[in-house]
């Protein structure tokens, strides 16, 4: 029996991905369900090539426009997840992909309803871990991160627990700016920031990772999907991207992952588990250890890395951060604000009187983290209009 695909972000890097792997074995599975936000080119496409049983669409202009040009089409197309009874169905893999805290709510609607979840929606597990960890644990849910840093610490921890571990290592390639002069930051502007040296990815995590803020929600992540002490976990920098996490080990042993900075690895090996042959989804490079560098994270060329230490004084601060950072990156994009500015802001929303009212709430339900969500967005504009930095 063919396998039940869900795929939640399926016109995004990763729900491309995901399809270009699946469609090498569609005796084996089958598209059984879309959803995407607006990409009204690449969502007719998806629909015309894989013809799943359900497309769920966002955007509800592109969902009115794809639903009439498409009425005579068997594929049955929807705006809302709750728009359709889906309990009948039970999906035997689920990707989460949607960007931003979008993703939330479609996750833990998912949870309940697959077998494995392999997940790349990094707001879910930064804002609403307890609900979905929750959750998986009642309907036995088994959960995959897929960013190649928690895959890569996935795989290399599987059977230890806390007291064999004594560091645990997330690498960051730096980005884009990792040599430029730090006099040269005032003008570095968005086309700047997006583009990445190694990695191909979508406009938000770009301009995270050329901040270094996608290495915090990372860090962020890793403290909550591993068993482990959180301030064991270290960020380092490693230019080549091609060793994804480190474990040091009590016992003498040090142990990395190595794989190409494509995606194509963590996620295929994430479906496929121990059942996968790589040569048949994507042209093999040479391995080569020459050369490899790690360095120390420079808090001058990345002082977001300082927010570090309040990560862990309230449960709701993840959050905060999240919300603001959502904020001053679309900011950024358009132009509307320097470089500089997103962590002069996160640091003016951080030090706010009202900070720790929330802060300290915890996120056991939907309607707080929104509640929290909402007064981060609300301050962060708040401090743009009056231009505090």
């Amino acid at each position: 029996m063919k396998k039940k695909i869900a795929i939640l972000g399926s016109t995004g890097s990763i729900g491309r991905a995901s399809l270009n792997i699946f469609e090498k074995d569609l005796k084996n599975f089958d598209i059984f369900l879309l959803s995407a936000n607006s990409n009204h080119s690449l969502i007719s496409k998806q629909i015309k090539k894989y013809k799943p049983k359900f497309f769920f669409i966002n955007d509800i202009k592109v969902f009115k426009k794809i639903k009439r040009k498409n009425k005579i089409n068997k594929v049955k197309i929807f705006n809302k997840f709750s728009d359709i009874n889906l309990n009948k169905f039970k999906f035997d893999i689920t990707i989460s992909a949607i960007v931003g805290i979008a993703g939330l709510e479609p996750t833990i609607f998912f949870t309940k309803r697959t077998k494995k979840l392999l997940i790349a929606n990094k707001e879910s597990v930064i804002c609403g871990w307890n609900i979905i960890n929750k959750i998986s644990k009642k309907h036995n849910t088994k959960i995959i991160p897929l960013d190649s840093e928690h895959f890569s610490l996935y795989k290399l921890t599987q059977g230890f627990n806390n007291s064999e571990i004594e560091k645990l290592y997330i690498t960051a390639s730096g980005g884009p700016f990792l040599n430029l002069p730090l006099n040269k930051f005032k003008n570095i502007r968005p086309k700047d920031a997006l583009k990445h040296p190694k990695w191909k990815m979508g406009k938000k995590i770009s301009i995270d990772s050329s901040t270094l803020m996608n290495k915090i929600f990372e860090l962020i992540e890793a403290q909550k999907l591993f068993p482990f002490d959180k301030n064991k976990f270290q960020i380092i920098i490693h230019p080549q991207s091609l060793v994804h996490a480190i474990v040091k080990f009590k016992n003498g042993l040090i142990k990395f992952l190595y794989h190409e900075p494509d995606m194509t690895i963590p996620i295929a090996n994430a479906i496929f588990e121990k059942n996968l042959v790589v040569r048949e989804l994507r042209k093999e490079k040479k391995f080569n250890l020459e050369n490899l560098k790690f360095f120390k994270v420079d808090k001058k060329r990345f002082p977001i890395i300082k927010i570090i230490p309040k990560l862990g004084k309230h449960p709701s601060t993840p959050i905060i951060l999240n919300a603001s950072n959502e904020i001053l990156v679309d900011e950024f994009l358009k132009r509307k604000i320097s470089f500089k500015s997103i962590f002069q802001c996160l640091v003016l929303v951080l030090r706010d009187k009202n900070y720790k009212k929330y802060a300290i709430q915890k996120p056991l339900d939907l309607k707080t983290i929104y509640n929290i969500d909402l007064w981060a967005r609300n301050k962060t504009i708040d401090l743009l209009k009056k231009k505090k930095f």
